[in-house]
């Protein structure tokens, strides 16, 4: 009878045993030996079982032995920000102004203003050369106020380079090499030799060297996105100089040649003295001249009517004189 209650043991042992490892390996489909021991394990427990063998997903038994209450459904995410730009802006600006003094100096503190600095200076005679760097989201603003300081523009540039793609590599690659310095680091910590010790010191040395280059390009880059390079150059307004006066010639050649350049330009001067003077006489001629020829027409007609030889005379006629014949030539005498 012992016996018995031995084996009715060790065989209720195994079928909770069985529904235990059916429970934790997470099949879908219960066995029959599940089932079974599915009273046994809400007495154990004394947790209400699950069909499926998994706990409610809010790890609580419903009131009353019920189902389990839907967990609450996640509220909807909200949409990623796009990815940040990074624009290397520079420009070239070239102004007259009226002083160069004052224009530098207006020109520095319009940088200034806008948040900038000077970088660079070359101020020479009635020209001069500033680089300015300005925050690049005022680029725009600071170039508008600059160009407004010069009285003309002689020449404007301007550039725009992404170096977005740059800054993500260069952000992935430090953060990388710097989890190999940590790693390196950690190694260093649990060397147990002298000479694994100087092994890990050569290569955490080369890995730091490679983390500090990569950081100055990070820094580098930052700055070139950061803020944005203006070159400006200025110019003094510029007055027409004189021509030079050209070497004076002495000798014979030379005085002749002053001579009639002199003579000509006195008879130039005349002839247009002359012909201003017929300019201004032309008005009067073609009123004089119509009127003394009415008043002369007539005086001159009765004179002639008056005195036909006088006419005559006035007009150039002469009557043709008839010429006397030849006189005849002596017969030669007749040799004796």
């Amino acid at each position: 009878m012992a016996e018995r209650r031995v084996v009715v043991a060790l065989g209720v042992a195994a079928v909770l045993l069985l529904s235990g490892c059916g429970a934790g390996s997470g099949g879908s489909s219960a066995s029959a030996g599940d089932q079974a021991a599915a009273p046994a394990a809400v007495a154990e427990g004394g947790k209400p079982a699950v069909a499926d063998g998994k706990a409610p997903a809010d790890g609580k038994a419903a009131p009353g032995g019920g189902a389990a209450q839907p967990a609450a459904q996640p509220s909807a995410a909200p949409a990623p920000a796009p990815d940040p730009r990074y624009i290397e802006y520079k420009a070239q600006l070239s102004l007259e102004v009226k002083e160069i003094d004052k224009a530098v100096t207006a020109a520095t503190e319009a940088a200034q203003a806008a948040g900038g600095y000077l970088a660079n200076q070359n101020v020479s005679g009635k020209d001069a050369q500033l680089t300015l760097k300005v925050p690049s989201s005022g680029h725009q603003r600071a170039l508008d106020q600059l160009a407004a300081l010069g009285t003309r523009t002689l020449r404007l540039t301007s550039q725009a380079d992404d170096l977005t793609q740059q800054v993500v590599d260069v952000d992935s690659r430090v953060k990388t090499q710097q989890a190999s310095v940590d790693r390196v680091r950690a190694l260093m910590a649990d060397a147990k030799t002298l000479a694994e010790v100087v092994s890990l010191e050569s290569e955490l040395s080369r890995r730091e060297a490679d983390l500090e280059s990569l950081k100055s390009q990070q820094q580098a880059l930052s700055a070139r996105t950061s803020f944005s390079t203006i070159t400006l150059e200025l110019h003094a307004e510029r007055t027409a100089e004189p021509a030079p006066a050209k070497p004076r010639k002495d000798g014979l050649w030379a005085s002749v040649g002053h001579a009639a350049g002199g003579g000509w330009h006195v008879l130039v001067a005349i002839v247009q003295g002359l012909l201003v003077a017929l300019a201004a006489l032309a008005p009067f001629l073609l009123v004089l001249v119509p009127a003394g020829l009415l008043l002369w027409w007539p005086r001159r007609r009765r004179r002639r009517a008056g005195n036909p030889a006088g006419a005559e005379a006035e007009a150039g006629a002469v009557p043709a004189q008839p010429t006397a014949p030849p006189e005849p030539q002596a017969a030669p005498a007749p040799p004796q």
